[in-house]
């Protein structure tokens, strides 16, 4: 129990870590002011990056390929809604959706916000998997291998 209480810390750090070194570029979405880079995209986890500009919001949506969804704030002022509960979201929370959930987010400060969000797909050996520790352990594990800086 105390090695998965730390776990999400620690994952947490090496996130913020890892958003220091450069990655993928985001690319727009449908929704004006938000954008995605694809971090990490295997059958069982895709990891993204989302960006949210000062103001914008992304419409409420579900994902209806995913077994569980996790959506961990990472910078900025970001309110959350799950179905119909807002929530002032905190950078280092985790929120956790079951496939199908309705769901939405918008940046509520005046500089832009990142969240990152890991998708657990019915593939592979996390199929029967609901436990987040273990997706987030995953999906970092994967994101493991060093990328390049650019110079």
């Amino acid at each position: 129990m105390i090695a998965r209480t730390l776990m999400i810390p620690i994952l947490i750090t090496a996130g913020l870590a890892s958003a220091q070194i450069p990655g993928p570029a985001a690319v727009p979405t449908k929704d004006a002011g938000v954008a995605r880079a694809v971090l990490l995209h295997k059958p069982q986890v895709r990891v993204l990056r989302v960006e949210i500009q000062a103001g914008a919001t992304r419409q409420m949506h579900t994902h209806d390929d995913v077994r569980f969804h996790l959506f961990l704030p990472i910078t900025g002022s970001i309110e959350f809604t799950k179905g119909t509960e807002k929530t002032a979201a905190v950078p280092g929370q985790v929120f956790y959706m079951d496939k199908g959930t309705l769901h939405g987010f918008r940046n509520t400060g005046t500089s832009v916000a990142m969240a990152f969000e890991v998708f657990i797909r019915d593939a592979g050996p996390t199929a029967g998997n609901q436990d987040p520790s273990a997706a987030l352990a995953l999906a970092f594990a994967s994101m493991a291998s060093p990328m390049p800086l650019k110079m």
